[in-house]
C-alpha cells in the first residue's frame, strides 16, 4: 500500500487527460491474494492489507459494497478467505452491479461479457409503437457498462430470439466482435441448447441438414436450391420424452436464423410453445427453447471458455407430471 494514494491520484490525472466525457466517479482498486496456508476472516484479512487505512475505512468498505470476495461482492465482516482466494476493494465507490429480473452476467473481462438471458427479453433493440424502444439486453448491459465508466462500449457478436433463453455473450471492444463473427465457426467451440417438442421423437439422435432461406413475412424454410438458402447442420438427442412431448437436445454446427425452430418443425414435433412454426400446444406458457450450453475460445487470450444455463425446471415437470 506504499504510496498507493499518490499513485491513484496520479492514475486519475492520466485518464482524466484522455477522458473528454462528463466526470464520473471511477473505480479504484486494490487486490491481493491469500498466499497463506490458514483461513482468514475478510474483515482481517483487510486490515491486515491495508495499513495505510484504519478498522473504520475497512468497516466502510464492507458496508458500502466496496469489497468482493472470489469476484462476489460481499458485506459480511466474518466471511472466509480460504488460501489462494483473491479480495478486492474498491477505494473510489462501491463496485457497480447489475440486477435485473431477466439478464443475469455469467463472466465478465476487458474483452467480452457472457449473460444469461431470460425469456421474452429481446437480445438487441428494435423501435416499438412510435419513438419509444423496447428494453433488450443490449440497452441493460450497455447502461450497467456506462455506469462503470462512460467510455465503455459494447458490440452485438450474435443473438438470441426474444422468446428464447439461455447463455449469450457480447464483446467490450470492436476488436473482439469483429475477431468473434469472422472467425465464428472456428471460435465457436459448442453450443448446446434444450428444447420441449410436441410428441414422440422416433429416434433417439440424429442429424438434421437443410439450406434455409427466408420470405417476405420473414418465415424461416428449407428450400433444395442451391442459390437460394445456406446450409444449416443440425445435431439432435433426446433426453427424456413423457406426456405427449420430448425433451431435446440440439446442438447447432452452423449459425442460422431460426435453425433449430424450422428444423424442429420439419422433424414433424414443432417446439412447444412456437405457433409461428407450427406448434399446436403452450402448456407452460412460453417458447420451449434455451441456450443450455456456450462453449468458445477466447478472441484475445484464445483460452477454452465454458458457461452453462440451467435448464428451465419446468421443461423438466412438463414431461413428468
Amino acid at each position: 500500500m506504499e504510496n498507493l494514494l499518490l499513485k491513484f491520484e496520479q492514475d486519475k490525472m492520466r485518464k482524466e487527460r484522455h477522458h473528454s466525457g462528463p466526470a464520473f466517479r471511477e473505480d479504484r482498486i486494490v487486490a491481493w491474494n491469500n498466499e497463506g496456508t490458514e483461513a482468514k476472516q475478510l474483515l482481517d484479512f483487510v486490515i491486515e492489507k491495508a495499513k495505510d487505512f484504519s478498522r473504520t475505512d475497512a468497516k466502510s468498505w464492507l458496508k458500502h459494497g466496496q469489497i468482493k470476495l472470489n469476484g462476489q461482492i460481499t458485506t459480511a465482516f466474518n466471511a472466509v478467505v480460504e488460501p489462494g482466494s483473491k479480495v478486492e476493494v474498491n477505494l473510489g465507490r462501491p463496485f457497480v452491479t447489475l440486477k435485473h429480473p431477466r439478464l443475469k452476467i455469467i463472466y465478465e473481462d476487458d474483452d467480452v461479457i457472457v449473460v444469461d438471458k431470460g425469456y421474452g427479453l429481446l437480445s438487441v433493440g428494435i423501435p416499438g409503437a412510435g419513438k419509444k424502444r423496447v428494453e433488450s439486453a443490449y440497452d441493460i448491459l450497455r447502461d450497467y457498462l456506462k455506469k462503470k465508466d462512460p467510455r465503455n462500449k459494447l458490440f452485438v457478436v450474435h443473438r438470441l430470439d426474444r422468446d428464447t433463453s439461455g447463455v449469450m455473450m457480447f464483446a467490450k471492444t470492436q476488436e473482439a466482435q469483429e475477431t468473434l463473427r469472422h472467425n465464428w465457426n472456428n471460435f465457436v467451440l459448442e453450443r448446446l441448447y434444450i428444447t420441449l417438442l410436441e410428441g414422440f421423437v422416433k429416434e433417439d439422435e440424429g442429424v438434421i441438414k437443410s439450406r434455409l432461406a427466408e420470405n417476405s413475412q420473414y418465415l424461416v424454410y428449407s428450400t433444395d436450391r442451391e442459390d437460394e438458402g445456406k446450409l444449416a447442420v443440425t445435431r439432435f438427442k433426446v433426453k427424456g420424452r413423457g406426456h405427449g412431448l420430448s425433451l431435446v437436445e440440439f446442438m447447432l454446427d452452423t449459425g442460422r436464423k431460426n435453425q433449430i425452430r424450422v428444423h424442429a418443425s420439419e422433424m414433424g414435433h414443432p417446439i412447444m410453445g412456437d405457433r409461428k412454426y407450427g406448434a399446436k400446444q403452450s402448456r407452460i406458457g412460453r417458447l420451449c427453447l434455451h441456450a443450455n450450453t456456450l462453449r468458445f475460445a477466447h478472441p484475445v487470450t484464445k483460452k477454452d471458455m465454458y458457461f452453462e444455463s440451467p435448464v428451465p425446471p419446468a421443461f423438466y415437470k412438463a414431461i413428468r407430471y
